[in-house]
């Protein structure tokens, strides 16, 4: 199997699960790359995550890595083979990667919670709204390229609309429903429209209000996502130069806990959506 030149963070993540597996075992690169039949070389790049690996070999490694957790591997097993050409695949080249990586990210999470203190969750915005923050980016977006995020913005949002959509709960603080990205009417419009998404089973939608306080991280905005096992959770988090994903226990425990007090804070989904009709209403 050829070698890829930008493994995307997918790719990246099965690399450094492979090699927590080896490295947990204490079976060094060598002793692995005999073991599948390759050189060391190689061992290497699948764990960059530029070289696949085979359901085989992947099977092959995590039984001599005595790792007994089937779920965990059959995991790993289903991220290894190819799932084809995805949607998000006609943006590649037009867009930055990590665009393409979120919508991947979003793809295949079981459960997504996600925690927003001055902008709206991005699979709930409208697209005036989505519109007015990508004409405020410096240096300043191409025309085109303002219409290229917007439609994968829009495809982005369809994962929530699926047949069986991932459980979504999205945390809003008070600031964010109040700013006007683009204006009164367009701030009124993406209020109707929160309102309308939290109607439907698999989105609930927290506030947390002004006189709630303090609480970890106020200002950062974080998605987590719930893989197949809880060792392929994934936490994406808002940079200015691009996402950042971390994945490490230590990051994966520390979100868990910071969007737990976060929920705990907010309004229950009834007092929240009363909370943002009456922010609509004064617009």
């Amino acid at each position: 199997m050829a070698a890829r030149t930008s493994p995307t963070e997918r790719q990246r993540r099965l690399g450094a699960e492979l090699r927590r597996m080896r490295t947990s075992a204490d079976v060094s690169a060598e002793y692995a790359a005999g073991l599948l039949g390759v050189d060391r070389g190689k061992i290497s790049n699948i764990e960059a995550g530029t070289r696949p690996i085979s359901p085989d070999r992947l099977r092959t490694l995590a039984c001599n890595c005595d790792c007994t957790d089937a779920k965990y591997v059959e995991a790993l097993v289903e991220m290894a083979q190819s799932r084809g050409r995805s949607w998000w695949e006609r943006y590649r080249g037009l867009l930055p990667q990590g665009l393409l990586d979120i919508a991947e990210l979003e793809m295949c999470a079981v459960r997504m919670r996600a925690a927003y203190s001055v902008h709206m969750p991005g699979l709930l915005q409208t697209s005036d709204h989505a519109l007015a923050l990508f004409r405020v980016v410096i240096p300043q977006l191409p025309e085109r390229e303002i219409a290229l995020r917007l439609a994968h913005r829009a495809e982005r949002q369809e994962i929530l609309n699926g047949e069986k959509p991932p459980p979504y709960t999205g945390i809003v603080h008070e600031a964010a429903l109040r700013m006007q990205f683009g204006g009164r009417t367009v701030a009124r419009a993406q209020l109707e429209h929160l309102l309308n998404k939290s109607e439907q089973p698999n989105i609930t939608l927290l506030v947390i209000p002004f006189e709630a306080g303090a609480f970890p991280g106020a200002g950062q905005t974080v998605l987590y996502t719930e893989g197949p096992v809880p060792q392929l959770d994934t936490v994406q988090i808002d940079n200015s130069h691009g996402p950042v994903f971390v994945h490490s226990d230590v990051q994966l425990a520390k979100y868990r806990a910071h969007l737990d007090w976060m929920e705990g804070i907010a309004l229950s989904p009834v007092e929240s959506r009363a909370f943002i009709h009456n922010i609509a209403r004064q617009l």
